[in-house]
């Protein structure tokens, strides 16, 4: 089977399911029970009802179910994400190419805004719009330092736009991009286990220069976009 399968399983779930609540519900008050031995009438008083569960939800900085990767830091936060200018380009990969295809959008990217005299305000970034088990679509992205003048003109299929806005919590990834599948099911147990749903919305930035997937050395946040 191919390795990336998982992935794009846990990613078109996350996206497509609403998860079951794992709250149970309150327990029903207790009936009235006759006291032994008692006179007609007499029963025992009821038991207090307890409190509701309150709802659960996401705490900051809490530790992922370990996804079994070597040099791997698994941590969740919440986050807004929030929407701010960027050059982009969309396309469609294999997962098998999946990085090195993300990798030349970038390079891509970067030559037009050299071109066009822009700065890079951030780290690149990858949207990730539809997956299933052959690949995904994308918007390959590269924040920018402020809104281009309109005069300003890009090519080759490079374009001013912006992040998606939103509620989201944070994931890390460290380690090679071939093993980002554990991650993935780290986040799908961490999700099913805090009953939240997600949006078919999932961004990863890169905080490494990487050039190949094998590279341990790789840095990735990945954001969840909450329904």
């Amino acid at each position: 089977m191919n390795r990336f399968l998982s992935r794009s399983r846990t990613m078109s779930w996350l996206g497509g399911a609403l998860l079951a609540l794992t709250c149970a519900l309150a327990p029903m008050p207790a009936q009235a029970q006759s006291t032994p031995g008692a006179g007609a009438g007499s029963t025992t008083p009821p038991a207090a009802t307890p409190a509701p569960t309150a709802p659960v939800v996401p705490d900051a900085q809490v530790t992922v179910p370990p996804a079994d990767v070597p040099g791997e830091a698994a941590t969740v936060e919440s986050v807004i994400y929030p929407a701010k200018p960027v050059a982009a380009t969309s396309g469609k990969a294999s997962w098998e190419e999946g990085f090195a295809t993300l990798q030349d959008a970038f390079r891509k990217i970067r030559a037009e805004m050299k071109t066009a005299g822009l700065e890079a305000s951030g780290r690149p970034i990858a949207v990730f719009l539809e997956t299933d088990d052959e690949g995904f679509k994308y918007d390959a992205m590269i924040p920018l330092g402020a809104q281009p003048a309109a005069g300003v003109a890009l090519a080759n299929g490079v374009r001013v736009a912006a992040t998606p806005p939103g509620k989201t919590l944070k994931f890390q990834h460290r380690g090679a991009y071939d093993d980002i599948d554990s991650t993935y099911e780290a986040i799908t147990a961490y999700l099913d286990e805090k009953g939240l749903s997600a949006a078919n919305v999932f961004i990863e930035e890169y905080l490494t220069d990487t050039q190949t997937a094998d590279d341990n050395d790789l840095a990735v946040d990945i954001f969840v976009f909450l329904k």
